[in-house]
């Protein structure tokens, strides 16, 4: 028997309803006499949302007879709640928070790949350019490998995510214990700031902040995220049981506009990274000077499983979630 979603999903939803701009009402129109149906989908304002944003600009919606209502929620739990609770139909979210919802019995079905990482990026000389997360230390700082991070503080922007979970298993990795390094809660530009000042004595950064923190003279210790998830999808479009159940036939339709708009980010860079500076209002040469972005054109449940056992493995999941049969969409 399923539990109810749980108590900090809930407490979240109510973050997320004020994000989505919206009072709690039904997500789904479906179309009337024009046979549009509109979905609502949750996005979180990063520059791979340059692949949904090319997918109503060029129309890939519009030929699935989809209308797509964007939102920017708050953070992937509180797009997972508010899929799950059927506010929006579909929403981003990395395999990270993904595998902590399904572990605690959230009822969500993968749609489709949203970001990743290539098979070219494993192989490549410069990280920045394929990673878009970086750890970053000072110039001179006496920490040359992850292992040296026990007993040192280290930001986060929150605990027990992404960027603490990658972290965390390149000290592992190199012999290192995780648990005896002093996270610290700090948003991008704090935790820049608190780098450069020597309050933090390393800063797990998102792009842009990894190159401005190069540019500023800080040494690159490691691209976490390439290290940890390999090549395949990191970010997923993600649908709740009771929107899955209502429209089918619409969120099949966002797979397929979904993934000739990521074939089509991939083949014109240039675009989609002017996009992507609207998008984190950003400058396009800074967007060019960080990672590129990859947009992959499909997610396995190897994808997901890989990070299921990684996670595990460093004691962030009591043990591997039991993935359903049926977790991606058509398979």
């Amino acid at each position: 028997m399923r539990r109810s979603i749980p108590a900090a999903l809930a407490a979240i939803l109510a973050l997320t309803l004020s994000a989505c701009g919206g009072a709690a009402s039904s997500s789904t129109a479906s179309g009337g006499n024009d046979g549009i149906t509109t979905l609502k989908v949750g996005t979180i304002g990063i520059g791979s949302d340059a692949a949904i944003k090319l997918a109503v600009d060029k129309g890939f919606f519009k030929e699935q007879g989809l209308d797509v209502k964007t939102s920017v929620v708050a953070n992937p739990p509180a797009g997972i709640a508010a899929a799950q609770s059927g506010q929006l139909d579909l929403t981003y979210t990395p395999s990270i928070p993904l595998l902590n919802a399904l572990g605690n019995n959230v009822p969500l079905t993968v749609v489709a790949a949203a970001d990743g990482y290539s098979d070219q990026a494993m192989a490549s000389k410069d990280m920045t350019k394929v990673d878009d997360t970086g750890l970053l230390v000072a110039k001179d700082s006496p920490i040359q490998r992850p292992k040296d991070l026990e007993g040192k503080s280290v930001s986060v922007p929150a605990r027990k995510a992404q960027l603490e979970v990658t972290v965390s298993k390149l000290v592992k990795d190199d012999g290192g214990d995780p648990s005896r390094v002093n996270w610290m809660v700090l948003d991008p530009s704090s935790a820049l700031q608190s780098l450069n000042s020597g309050r933090v004595d390393a800063a797990s950064l998102v792009a842009p902040f990894v190159s401005k923190a190069i540019s500023e003279g800080d040494r690159l210790l490691a691209s976490p995220g390439v290290a940890f998830f390999k090549a395949g999808a990191v970010g997923i479009w993600v649908t709740g049981k009771s929107a899955l159940a209502k429209e089918k036939k619409a969120i099949e339709g966002f797979r397929t506009a979904i993934y000739k708009a990521n074939a089509y980010a991939n083949a014109h860079i240039d675009e989609a990274q002017q996009l992507s500076a609207q998008i984190t209002n950003n400058p396009v040469d800074v967007i060019k000077a960080g990672a590129v972005n990859y947009w992959p054109d499909k997610v396995t449940i190897d994808d997901i499983q890989r990070v299921d056992d990684a996670m595990a493995s460093l004691g962030y999941l009591k043990e591997p979630v039991k993935l359903p049969a049926d977790l991606i969409l058509g398979s």
